[in-house]
C-alpha cells in the first residue's frame, strides 16, 4: 500500500513538473503571444508588454491570474495520478503528462474565448 502511495505521488510529481517547466511554452504555442521558454527570459517578450495588441489572457494577470489555468491543468494531472484503481503506473504517468496539452487546450480555449483574444 505504502509503494502504492510513492507511485501515485511520483507519477503526480513528475507530471507536474512537466507542467511546470513548460507551461510559458505551451501559453506561446497556443496564444502566440511572444512569451519564450523559462531559461529564455519567460515572458520579457509577450504582448502584454506591447500596447494595442490583444494581451494574452494567460499572461495579462500577472503570476497570480496564470495560476489558475495552471492549477486546473496540474487538478487533472493529480486525479490521473491519484486514481484509486490497480492502472498500470507506466499507463497513469503517460496519461498524466498526455492530459497537460489536452488540459490545456481545454484551458486556453476557454480563456481565450471567453476574453475574444482571437477576435
Amino acid at each position: 500500500m505504502i509503494a502504492r502511495r510513492w507511485h501515485n505521488t511520483a507519477i503526480f510529481a513528475a507530471a507536474a513538473t512537466v507542467t511546470s517547466v513548460f507551461f510559458i511554452d505551451f501559453c506561446a504555442a497556443v496564444f502566440h503571444c511572444g512569451c519564450v521558454s523559462l531559461w529564455r527570459g519567460a515572458d520579457a517578450h509577450c504582448n502584454i508588454h506591447a500596447a494595442g495588441t490583444h494581451h494574452c489572457p494567460w499572461c495579462a494577470g500577472g503570476m497570480a491570474a496564470s495560476l489558475i489555468p495552471w492549477a486546473l491543468i496540474v487538478a487533472v494531472q493529480a486525479a490521473i495520478g491519484f486514481w484509486p484503481r490497480a492502472v498500470h503506473p507506466g499507463v497513469r504517468l503517460a496519461s498524466a503528462l498526455c492530459a497537460f496539452p489536452l488540459a490545456g487546450g481545454i484551458v486556453a480555449m476557454l480563456y481565450g474565448l471567453a476574453t475574444g483574444y482571437w477576435q
